[in-house]
């Protein structure tokens, strides 16, 4: 049995994360530039290989915080890529996370500590190796569990305004949403507190800011919520 291990061919294992924001305009990914051959100098997600004595969802945060600084973020596995010659120095597979983050919360020690830089997804340069497949498949997957589940609201600031929000689905699902409607549809979920704060800054009215209760949405899908935009 020991032989049959040692008889085996050995290959490493990548982490690549996709890195999404959103910076109350538009949905966007966070790069880097690869400062090591080959593909130096050229746009690339954040990555890096598993360790021996980590399981890949460990190995996904350590790469994550070394990387950027961030912890605690919304980070979920995508998909495994395993073509012989992605990677031309050794034969490599990778397994890709994406994260969601809120840019408002955390944009200052990303781009001054760690030199990576925001792109909006329509003009996001082309990445190395197989990673424009990776952030295509990461796009769909966003969009699917947007329908499905609240998960948009962990790229928002805490407090959020309603067109805040619709601009950020709109973002996400590359479409134009109703006004009414959307508003309608979000306050039938009775998942939003309504605060007694405006934002000042869209109107000189201002606009009501809004939080997400997670608690009340923990109950809600427990008793078979439904969550659909």
């Amino acid at each position: 049995m020991l032989d049959e291990y040692s008889a085996s061919d050995k290959v490493l294992l990548a982490l690549d994360c996709i890195i999404f924001g959103f910076d109350k305009e538009e949905l966007k990914i966070l790069l880097i530039k690869r400062d090591f051959e080959p593909e130096k100098g050229k746009w690339s997600l954040i990555g890096g290989f598993l360790k021996k004595e980590e399981n890949l969802d460990e190995a996904a945060d350590r790469i994550l915080n070394k990387l950027t600084g961030l912890k605690n973020v919304y980070l979920e596995q995508l998909h495994s890529y395993s073509k012989i010659d992605r990677d031309p120095v050794e034969r490599t597979i990778s397994v890709a996370y994406y994260a969601l983050i809120n840019i408002e919360e955390h944009n200052e020690k990303l781009i001054d500590q760690y030199g990576a830089k925001w792109f909006s997804i329509s003009e996001a340069p082309g990445l190395i190796f197989d990673h424009d497949i990776m952030v295509k498949h990461a796009i769909s997957r966003l969009r699917y569990k947007t329908s499905k589940e609240p998960v948009g609201f962990e790229l928002l600031p805490p407090k959020f305004t309603m067109k805040q929000l619709q601009k950020l689905y709109e973002s996400i699902l590359c479409e134009k949403l109703d006004k009414r409607n959307f508003i309608n549809k979000i306050n039938a979920m009775d998942i939003l507190v309504k605060l007694d704060e405006k934002d000042m800054s869209s109107s000189r009215k201002g606009s009501f800011l809004y939080q997400f209760d997670h608690d009340k949405y923990k109950r809600k899908k427990a008793d078979g919520f439904d969550f659909k935009v």
